[in-house]
């Protein structure tokens, strides 16, 4: 109610301002005709005065009085013709002053017809409470953030933001939260790999020490993270070491499972040095190993990865499409309000996609 009193007294208020110059006008030019009339009428006294001391001539003073009766007579007309133009320039104020009163009446009736006036106010707080699956992608983050201010030792939380900023190229705050989710719980080679490419993407794709540090740590751990042994092979290619890059990529392509879609990343890679790998068989390769992926979550529809890995591959093939319909299938398979269903909405969102209810 407050918003209402406020808002409808500033319209009246700028309504107000609008008016003044249209009831103001003519009154000025009134005022103004009559103030030069008393001049001239000054005037004729002074030249009375100024001939009675001898200062000009009779013939003089008739030509000055002749030049400014003619003034006033120009200044009168004026006014009449004000007088009986005074009705359609009051019809023109009326106009206008009808036009002004009618927008907050317009805008007001047509806010009624169209919008919801009786809809409540629903700030921040109620927004972020509401079902997730309802939110945009900024209302996602900041009910993330939230949760995370008023709980900084959840690790699962880092966890679950941190590939969201990097989504959305906030690769600083992407490092500071595989870092928090490293430093709260454990070291994985998963989130020591998210590190080492958030660093590697702020750097603009340099593989920089702290980054390589990362790298190395996580193969330390998993030595068959894919992840790593691609960004420390691609170190080694940008530290000029082209053929021991490309054969660390090659040895990677070997030992990956068909159903990776790896296998186009690193088919580009070899092939940025100097291989003779066929762009055609490369996408044909990354369309067998999506469909290999797809088919076995048709079969083991339990892997939260996997549905994620075939969302993120079918949107790197710029089929949105198909990707819709695996987060479809994989919310049916976890069910709707399960936190694995929850943590795909948030990455699909992520990419743009959309949540059916």
């Amino acid at each position: 109610m407050v918003f209402w009193i406020t808002a409808a007294a500033l319209t009246f208020g700028v309504c107000l301002v609008l008016l003044a110059p249209l009831a103001r006008g003519r009154t000025d030019a009134a005022d103004s005709r009559v103030h030069e009339i008393e001049v001239y009428k000054d005037q004729l006294l002074e030249i009375e005065r100024d001939m009675a001391r001898g200062l000009i001539t009779s013939g003089e003073a008739e030509l000055a009085r002749a030049e400014i009766g003619r003034k006033i007579i120009r200044l009168s007309d004026a006014r009449d013709a004000g007088v009986v133009g005074g009705k359609p320039r009051a019809v023109g104020s009326w106009i206008g002053a009808i036009a002004i009163l009618s927008l907050p009446l317009v805008s007001w009736g047509l806010y009624a017809a169209t919008g919801s006036p009786g809809y409540p106010g629903q700030p921040l707080q109620a927004r972020l409470q509401s079902d997730p699956t309802q939110a945009s992608v900024d209302e996602l983050i900041a009910r993330a953030e939230a949760h995370l201010a008023a709980n900084p030792d959840d690790a699962r939380g880092w966890d679950v933001l941190a590939p969201i900023y990097m989504r959305l190229g906030r690769y600083g705050d992407a490092a500071t939260a595989f870092a928090s989710a490293s430093r709260l719980d454990e070291p994985t080679a998963a989130r020591l790999a998210g590190e080492g490419e958030a660093l590697a993407a702020s750097a603009g794709g340099q593989i920089t020490a702290d980054a390589l540090e990362r790298f190395e740590r996580a193969l330390a751990l998993s030595p068959d993270d894919v992840r790593s042994r691609y960004f420390v092979a691609l170190a080694a290619d940008q530290a000029g070491n082209g053929e021991q890059a490309r054969q660390m990529w090659q040895d990677m392509r070997a030992d990956l499972p068909q159903e990776s879609p790896w296998h186009g990343v690193i088919v580009a890679a070899i092939e940025n040095e100097g291989t003779d790998a066929s762009p055609g068989a490369e996408a044909e390769a990354i369309e067998t190993m999506v469909a290999g992926l797809a088919a076995r979550l048709e079969a083991n529809a339990n892997d939260v990865d996997g549905w994620q890995q075939l969302i993120r591959s079918y949107m790197v093939l710029e089929r949105p499409q198909d990707a819709q319909a695996a987060l479809d299938r994989a919310r049916a398979a976890f069910g709707p309000g399960s936190p694995e269903a929850g943590h795909l909405v948030a990455y699909g969102l992520s990419l743009g996609l959309e949540v059916e209810q």
